[in-house]
């Protein structure tokens, strides 16, 4: 892994990481649903189906869609390295709220806009986004809903 000279992961290559993702949301052939935040969180779910903590754990351990565990740690058994940029995650539903960790996925730059977290469902206003994946969410509104369910399971 490169990382920059203070020891960080340089913020690129996170990115460049989570556009991997984005070929599950476009081989879905998904159009966004709209969402209402409110305060800090995104209250209710932005899938029509119920959120699978088993598929969740999945795609926030896959290296390919979510690789949430660039930044983050999670426990995960055999995941090999887990980021130490980002909040451990072990018992973030401790924490925060469904809809505080649904926000922080969807758009994590309504909650900290200095943040280098990329948006996983916000497709306008992004910088340097390759013209393949303009327009196209890194993560499904179903994986979305997925990841908050495993990450509301870790207390």
């Amino acid at each position: 892994m490169s990382k920059g000279t203070l020891g960080f992961i340089r913020p690129g290559l996170a990115v460049a990481a989570v556009l991997a993702g984005l070929a599950a949301a476009e081989a879905a052939g998904e159009s966004l649903r709209t969402f209402r935040v409110a305060g800090n969180g995104i209250p209710d779910p932005i899938s029509a189906s119920a959120g699978d903590a088993a598929r969740g754990m999945q795609a926030a351990a896959d290296r390919q869609r979510g690789n949430c565990i660039l930044c983050h740690a999670l426990p995960l058994e055999g995941a090999g390295y887990q980021g130490e940029l980002a909040p451990d995650l072990s018992a973030v539903a401790i924490r925060l709220s469904a809809a505080q960790i649904r926000l922080r996925i969807v758009d994590s730059t309504r909650v900290n806009p200095e943040t280098i977290m990329p948006a996983y469902y916000r497709v306008d206003g992004l910088n340097r986004v390759a013209a393949e994946f303009r327009g196209k969410p890194v993560l499904s509104a179903e994986e979305i809903e997925d990841v908050v369910a495993y990450l509301m399971s870790l207390r």
